[in-house]
């Protein structure tokens, strides 16, 4: 199957369904930055006010219509609940590559089996359905919990880029980098994965 940025991609499973992230979805990610702007402590240009919400989904509506990016919204399927919001991004068709990434969630959300069903729905569509190689992850790294998560569900330690971006205060960071490959996700990350589900 090939990839297509107009299509409405929709990823779910019993926990959470992945649905493309809209304009209109502002009502229902908004009480995130109001209540809890702490969340984006570690990224740069984060939504952490209701003005850096709508700069924040306007931005990256825009690079999906560029065709570099797509995002998601997060919804808990359990807890019939809005999560949080996902993408994949610096997607490159040619060379059969792409990030998962810009992936945050709610505090009541965190340390649920949320984003372990969310990495098995994206991983399982990035190989399986769109046939990419490889597949790559990054995080400040000063970031220990995510970084913790994206090794729990398999990813490969690369190295670190340093000094790539800044924070949310403006301090420059350095940026772990990860992956899974398209062999390591069939021999072993996605049974691995399934089994934590």
């Amino acid at each position: 199957m090939d990839f297509n940025f107009k299509e409405d991609y929709i990823l779910e499973n019993d926990v959470v369904r992945l649905q493309p992230l809209q304009a209109s979805d502002y009502e229902k990610l908004v009480a995130f930055s109001i209540n809890e702007p702490d969340l984006w402590s570690f990224n740069a240009n984060p939504p952490d006010s209701t003005e850096n919400l709508k700069i924040y989904i306007e931005k990256a509506l825009l690079q999906k219509e560029k065709l570099i990016e797509y995002p998601f919204i997060v919804f808990d399927k359990v807890n019939q609940k809005y999560a949080g919001c996902t993408r994949f991004y610096a997607i490159n068709i040619e060379f059969k590559f792409l990030e998962i990434g810009y992936t945050w969630y709610g505090k009541e959300f965190q340390g649920t089996k949320l984003n372990k069903n969310c990495k098995y729905l994206l991983l399982e569509f990035a190989f399986e359905k769109i046939k990419m190689e490889r597949v790559a992850f990054a995080a400040n790294s000063k970031n220990e919990r995510s970084i913790n998560a994206m090794k729990s569900i398999g990813c490969v330690v690369e190295g670190i880029s340093r000094n790539i971006s800044t924070d949310a205060f403006g301090n420059r960071i350095d940026a772990i980098r990860l992956s899974i490959i398209k062999n390591e996700w069939f021999d072993s990350v996605k049974q691995n994965l399934k089994n934590k589900l």
